[in-house]
């Protein structure tokens, strides 16, 4: 077995670039995305994508599985689903004469869990506990899950019959919610001659070890956020908990996912400090599915313009962002 060489790489900057263009080699546009997803991954987090069948979520998956040297499971949720399928059992071994664990595929480093509405809320429930504490409970017994873990969950915005829709309780376990959407005519052109006759995920290599992503979150963790920045992020999440179309608002948790995605997100764009542009970039898909609006019908929408609405209301101040204090 040969060993893998990654490129050198000299700065944070260097490696994220690397990343990115690695996962351009299969993902064509989408640059957007891609950053959010990067975002979630260096923020802990993890992303619900809602969009219809075939825009190339699984391939943005295990691109960004390969370009990391990341392992790579996949769960298609269905009714029958059991939260054993996903957590894994302890079976007899009759030649060991013990019980063994049987990992499920949560036991990764990227999860795609493909149409997860799909499944029955029982087994939805079981990603919760991997999702927010980074372990599962198998037959009383604790298994600790390997780091990183991220979650990728699809669901289909358009069809309805046979889901269940995500309770707010674990709406607010994925970090963002975020929509692929079509590509431009330019893109399904290239995307034609890309994918004519093999796909470019075959010879997918990494550039990026686990010791250099986790280089990179400590990285993400020392971006400077200037304090009236952070006021802003907090005038943000209160003035949700106050408008009349909202009844219930975002939480502390919804504020501390926003603050860690705008350091994250800050390192992504090359700064070691964050400008109020990341706050208004990610506050619609970090806050938006959080909130539980007065009017039910198409809600996610409602929480968009919701949101949209509080950033050009709530007052911005005017800093040196970057000057340390």
């Amino acid at each position: 077995m040969t060993e893998t060489t990654y490129p050198a790489v000299s700065s944070p900057d260097t490696l994220i670039q690397a990343i990115k263009a690695s996962i351009s080699r299969v993902i064509i546009g989408h640059q957007d995305t891609v950053d959010l997803l990067l975002t979630a991954l260096l923020s802990e987090g993890h992303v619900l994508l809602e969009d219809v069948p075939g825009t190339g979520k699984t391939m943005l998956a295990k691109s960004l599985a390969q370009s990391l040297d990341f392992t790579f499971s996949r769960i298609q949720f269905t009714p029958d689903l059991l939260p054993l399928d996903v957590t894994g059992l302890n079976y007899f071994d009759q030649k060991e004469s013990r019980f063994v664990l049987r990992k499920g595929p949560v036991f990764t480093h990227v999860l795609l869990a493909d149409e997860i509405n799909r499944a029955t809320p029982r087994t939805q429930s079981s990603l919760l506990e991997a999702m927010e504490e980074g372990q599962v409970t198998i037959d009383g017994e604790t298994c600790v899950l390997e780091r990183p873990f991220f979650v990728i969950a699809t669901q289909n915005p358009v069809e309805t019959a046979g889901t269940y829709p995500l309770p707010e309780a674990q709406l607010d376990r994925f970090l963002m919610q975020v929509s692929m959407g079509y590509p431009s005519r330019e893109e399904e052109l290239a995307i034609l001659d890309r994918f004519g006759q093999t796909s470019p995920l075959t010879g997918l290599s990494p550039v990026c070890s686990l010791q250099d992503f986790t280089r990179l979150c400590q990285a993400a963790a020392q971006v400077y956020v200037h304090p009236a920045l952070k006021g802003y992020l907090t005038d943000l999440s209160q003035a949700t908990r106050k408008d009349s179309q909202v009844r219930s608002g975002v939480s502390p948790r919804g504020s501390l996912a926003l603050y860690r995605a705008v350091r994250s997100y800050a390192l992504i764009q090359g700064r070691d400090y964050a400008v109020p542009e990341d706050i208004k970039i990610l506050a619609v898909p970090v806050l938006a599915h959080r909130l539980i609006t007065a009017h039910s019908f198409d809600s996610r929408s409602s929480g968009q313009e919701i949101i949209r609405r509080l950033l050009s209301s709530v007052p911005l101040p005017t800093e040196d962002w970057g000057g340390r204090l």
